[in-house]
């Protein structure tokens, strides 16, 4: 059974492919899904695992952001489940289906891998049902929060709080299996301050499930946000001492391999006010 009960009627399935999670959530109305997965065929086979859990039929679903690995088996869901509404921050909405695009056209050179022909040929289905800073979801006897703490990974990024559980699913914000995803729409210099945010919703005792990876605890987070800080005030030190974005990854100890943070570097000097930063730069 792919599914395992981290928390009482929580359940998450960590699948290989991307090594994404998915979490599904019971209440007295039936389940709320988070997460999709990367393609309509990987969906399909998360909805026969969902389907052998025998809790209850999808009633919800819900976008921690936007990227393929977690939407792009949103149509699957509601060709399966009726149409059922889809939930996400209004601005991971908004960036699903460009965002997906380009993550197709990086891929469209590997179109005879199985698996990747499975995703070029995904519908990409956005969230239908948006909300701006925190909205609480009724899903029978039990409410179920979304909150955006702010920018991090992406410019949508939420999080899913299930307060009677203490429980909280963070999404690509906190990623247990590997250094936090520094992509092209990251927010390196935003991070910290989103982690706190995250962190005053979670109590001693809470069970943090990662976009990517095992369960965690309260501990992981303080030291991947601590982590992460590290990298923003690196960033900030490099700029304001004048060091050119092209050489800033060489002229500075990282807390994370530097090759997955290229794009870290150049979204922190680009976020970062002129007052901040001193020339030349390059």
């Amino acid at each position: 059974m792919p599914f395992s009960e981290v928390a009482h009627d929580v359940w998450v399935a960590r699948y290989e492919w991307f090594d994404v999670n998915v979490t599904v959530v019971r209440g007295g109305s039936g389940l709320l899904v988070v997460d999709t997965h990367a393609s309509a065929e990987a969906a399909r086979e998360v909805i026969d695992d969902v389907r052998a859990l025998g809790a209850g039929d999808v009633v919800a679903v819900v976008n921690t952001h936007e990227h393929f690995d977690h939407v792009f088996g949103n149509g699957a869901f509601r060709t399966a489940y009726g149409d059922v509404p889809v939930h996400a921050h209004e601005v991971a909405a908004a960036n699903t289906v460009a965002s997906g695009e380009r993550f197709k056209a990086r891929l469209a050179d590997r179109s005879g891998e199985p698996r990747v022909a499975g995703l070029l040929a995904t519908e990409i289905v956005p969230a239908d049902t948006t909300f701006s800073s925190a909205v609480a979801l009724d899903v029978g006897d039990r409410l179920v929060e979304l909150v955006h703490p702010g920018r991090g990974h992406t410019d949508g990024d939420l999080v899913v709080r299930v307060p009677d559980s203490d429980v909280v699913l963070a999404g690509d914000l906190v990623e247990e299996s590997g250094p936090p995803g520094f992509g092209p729409d990251s927010h390196p210099m935003d991070w910290p301050l989103t982690l706190d945010i995250v962190l005053s919703l979670l109590t001693p005792a809470s069970v943090v499930v990662p976009g990517h990876g095992a369960p965690v605890d309260r501990a992981f987070v303080e030291e991947q946000r601590n982590t992460i800080g590290i990298v923003a005030e690196t960033i900030r030190d490099l700029a304001t001492r004048g060091v050119p974005v092209a050489e800033a990854l060489d002229a500075a100890e990282w807390p994370y391999p530097t090759d997955h943070l290229a794009d870290a570097v150049r979204r922190g000097y680009e976020h970062l006010p002129r007052s901040q930063k001193r020339l030349p730069l390059v």
